[in-house]
C-alpha cells in the first residue's frame, strides 16, 4: 500500500460524518459544562487546541459502514465519551511525563498546573461514565469500562518500563496495546454494536481498532524522531528525554554499534536532562540506523492486518473511509 494520503486531507477523509462531527462540538460543549467555575475554564482550553478526533471517528465510520443510513439516537454521545475518556488520559500523561507542550500550545498543567489538570481528567472520566449508561446497555458499559482499566494498566506498565534499557519489542508492544490501542478498539467495537451487527462483525471491528491504534502508536514514536515541534504540536525527542523506551531505540539497542548502543542505554537509564550534544548523537544514530525505516515496516504490518479485518465489509462511503484512514495513518507527518 503506498503512501499518498497527506496530512491536509484527513478532513476529507471524514467527509462522510462531517455533519455528525458538528454535532459532537455541540455535544462535548453540552457535557463539559460545570458549575465549577475552573472546570470550565480548562474544559474550554482543551476544546479550543482541537485534536484529530480519530478515536470518535472510528466509531461513527464502523457504525455508518455496517449499517449505511441507518441513524443511532446515542452515536454521538458514545462518540463524546470515547473522546472524553482519551482527553483524560492525556491530561494525566502530561503531569506524568511532565510535559510542557501539546498540540502546539502549553499543557493544562503547564498553564493551570498539574493538581487542576488532574481533577479535570477524573472530572472527564466520571463524566463519561454518568454518559454511557445512557443507552443502557451492559455491552457498551463492559466495553468502556474494561477499556478504562486496561489504559490505566497500560499507563502503569509504561512507568515501569521508564528509564529501563532492557524493555524488548514485546513489552514495548504490550505497552500499545493496552495504553492505546485498548481504546481505539472499544471504539471500532461500540460503532458495531450501535450498528446492530453481528458477533463476528464485532470481533472484526475490534480487531481493525486494535490494529489501527497500534500504528498510530508506532508512528507517533516514530515522528518524535522526525518531525519538529510545529508539525508534532509538542516538544521533539520528548520520548527520550523522558526515558521511554520507544521502538526506534529498542531498535537502535539492538541493531547499533557498541558505542551506539552504550550511548542510548545512559540516555534512557538517566533521570535528568538529557544534553542536547548527546540527544543529538543519538538523533543521528536513529536516523542513520534503520531504525525509522523498521518502526515504519511494523506500522505497516499492522495497517495491512486492520484492513483485512474490514475486507467484507459492505462498500459504501463510511468503509472507503476507514480503508483511507489507514493510509492516513502511515502518511501523516503530525
Amino acid at each position: 500500500m503506498t503512501s499518498t494520503v497527506k496530512t491536509h486531507q484527513l478532513s476529507q477523509i471524514l467527509t462522510p460524518i462531517s455533519l455528525d462531527f458538528k454535532g459532537l462540538d455541540d455535544v462535548i460543549r453540552l457535557r463539559l459544562a460545570s458549575k465549577v467555575a475552573l472546570i470550565d475554564q480548562i474544559s474550554a482550553y482543551i476544546i479550543q487546541a482541537g485534536g484529530k478526533r480519530i478515536r470518535p471517528a472510528l466509531l461513527l465510520l464502523v457504525s455508518k459502514a455496517l449499517a449505511p443510513g441507518q441513524e443511532n439516537p446515542h452515536a454521538l454521545e458514545l462518540a463524546a465519551v470515547v473522546e472524553f475518556i482519551h482527553t483524560a488520559t492525556l491530561l494525566h500523561d502530561d503531569v506524568v511525563d511532565e510535559s510542557t507542550l501539546r498540540r502546539g500550545r502549553e499543557t493544562a498543567n503547564a498553564a493551570f498546573g498539574n493538581a487542576a489538570s488532574v481533577l479535570v481528567g477524573d472530572f472527564l472520566y466520571s463524566r463519561a461514565f454518568q454518559m454511557m449508561v445512557g443507552p443502557n446497555d451492559p455491552r457498551i458499559m463492559e466495553i468502556l469500562s474494561d477499556a478504562t482499566n486496561t489504559i490505566a494498566e497500560g499507563e502503569v506498565l509504561q512507568l515501569l518500563n521508564m528509564n529501563d534499557p532492557e524493555v524488548d519489542e514485546d513489552s514495548y508492544l504490550r505497552v500499545i496495546r493496552f495504553k492505546t490501542a485498548k481504546l481505539f478498539e472499544a471504539s471500532a467495537e461500540l460503532g458495531a454494536i450501535l450498528a446492530g451487527a453481528d458477533a463476528k462483525q464485532r470481533e472484526q471491528s475490534a480487531a481493525f481498532g486494535r490494529h489501527i491504534g497500534t500504528a498510530f502508536q508506532l508512528m507517533d514514536d516514530l515522528l518524535d524522531y522526525t518531525a519538529d515541534a510545529a508539525q508534532m504540536g509538542k516538544n521533539a525527542g520528548d520520548d527520550l528525554r523522558e526515558g521511554k523506551p520507544t521502538l526506534p531505540l529498542i531498535y537502535l539497542l539492538e541493531n547499533g554499534s557498541p558505542e551506539e548502543r552504550l550511548l542510548v542505554r545512559e540516555a534512557i537509564e538517566q533521570n535528568q536532562d538529557l544534553p542536547e550534544d548527546v540527544f543529538a548523537q543519538i538523533l543521528n544514530a536513529v536516523q542513520h540506523s534503520g531504525a525509522l525505516e523498521y518502526t515504519h515496516a511494523t506500522a505497516k504490518r499492522e495497517i495491512d492486518l486492520a484492513l483485512e479485518y474490514i475486507a467484507d465489509f459492505p462498500q459504501n462511503e463510511a468503509t472507503t473511509a476507514l480503508r483511507a484512514l489507514c493510509e492516513y495513518s502511515l502518511a501523516r507527518q503530525t
